[in-house]
């Protein structure tokens, strides 16, 4: 079971402050109660005692799921002997999400970059796309993005990101550096501009 540890929270609706439990680290293969907790983003969401409001909380956090180590960090961080498990590092709660999504899918993320390229591409749109899910029986690849105040979803053949992985697996380049790699949309395009 994970553990918590008090972290000192100040409403942003009503200023009261109270203590939220957090959690430093993770391991989703012993703990899938508190998985499902981080895919669905539960764990970032605090209800202050006062007023009932939600808000978002970020705190740093390490996330262990097989061959998966994910960092929620602001800062680089340095990390040696990971073998043969894959490690990320992200800033941001979206990304950290996405991210354990993506690897809970058992799909690979720089593909998954890539298949974003091409998806905000195919709609001419510059969207910040986020992988959901895959979903039906042709395991179709489901983005959301925001538009308008409102959340769009946006269907890809799961053969575009299968020809994404193509080219990754292809291209030397597109393998990311040992250790805590950050990969993102700005590290997929440096290597397509």
């Amino acid at each position: 079971m994970a553990q918590t540890f008090p972290l000192p929270i100040r409403c942003s609706h009503c200023g009261h402050t109270s203590e939220a439990p957090v959690y430093r680290h993770i391991n989703a293969v012993e703990d899938p109660e508190t998985k499902a907790k981080v895919l669905s983003g539960e764990i970032f969401l605090f209800r202050c005692p006062a007023c009932g409001e939600k808000q978002l909380v970020t705190f740093p956090l390490i996330y262990r799921d097989g061959r998966l180590l994910l960092c929620l960090s602001g800062q680089e961080l340095a990390v040696e002997g990971l073998g043969e498990v894959c490690g990320r590092r992200v800033e941001n709660v979206g990304d950290f999400i996405e991210k354990a999504k993506i690897f809970d899918a058992g799909l690979d993320d720089v593909a998954m970059e890539l298949c974003k390229f091409v998806t905000r591409g195919d709609l001419q749109k510059n969207v910040d796309l986020r992988f959901l899910k895959l979903d039906g029986a042709d395991n179709d690849v489901i983005f959301t993005y925001p538009e308008n105040g409102q959340m769009q979803l946006v269907s890809v053949s799961f053969r575009t990101y299968e020809d994404c992985r193509g080219i990754v697996q292809r291209n030397p380049d597109l393998q990311p550096p040992a250790g805590l790699a950050v990969v993102d949309r700005n590290w997929v395009e440096k290597f397509l501009k």
